[in-house]
């Protein structure tokens, strides 16, 4: 489990089975040095990475739309949701080749599906787009080495950022991370979901 603060991410543990095996690493996706610190540090406590998922993300654009957003709110969703993803995968990549069958899934959202963007919402749908780009991109990349790549949305889910008016929870919101995880095909690499 990566977070950028580490005791939220082992207060986040706390919350699962006591038989849960789970290894807590600092991770910030928008700074290239925790980046490379986090694998390295995984490269030394495990073998294999058969799943990468990333799902660190913001949500900067309350009271902008696509005609007042300023530059720096569209560069922090860039960099969080869309290059962070890119760069995290890339450093991982040596775990993921190791695994007989990896996966990566990058958590998306409908506001970056061609029909869902929004000029209210304008650097998170735009970094969404970029990031289901990014997911096609990754996957052709990495085919030949049998590595599948895909995005998802969760859907609006109760979280820090979905807030409490949110209509599912989290565990309705991982389902699909979940399913892509074990079960779905890997003919469906650098698809939507």
């Amino acid at each position: 489990m990566a977070a950028r603060s580490l005791d939220k991410a082992k207060a986040a543990t706390q919350k699962l089975p006591a038989n849960a095996s789970v290894r807590v690493v600092q991770l910030d996706v928008t700074d290239d040095d925790s980046i490379r610190r986090a694998a390295e540090q995984l490269s030394q406590e495990i073998d294999v990475l058969d799943v990468l998922v990333n799902n660190a993300g913001v949500y900067p654009d309350r009271g902008v739309n696509i005609l007042n957003v300023s530059r720096s709110i569209l560069q922090q969703a860039m960099n969080t949701n869309t290059f962070g993803p890119i760069h995290v995968t890339q450093a991982f990549l040596p775990l993921l080749q190791k695994a007989t069958q990896a996966r990566v899934i990058n958590v998306s959202s409908g506001y970056g599906e061609l029909n869902g963007l929004s000029a209210d919402v304008p650097s998170y749908c735009l970094s969404k787009l970029a990031l289901n780009g990014a997911t096609i991109m990754l996957a052709e990349a990495l085919q030949s080495q049998g590595i599948v790549v895909y995005a998802m949305c969760p859907g609006w889910v109760k979280t820090d950022m979905g807030g409490e008016n949110a209509p599912r929870s989290p565990e309705q919101g991982a389902d699909t991370a979940i399913w892509l995880a074990t079960e779905a095909s890997t003919d469906l690499s650098g698809k939507f979901f």
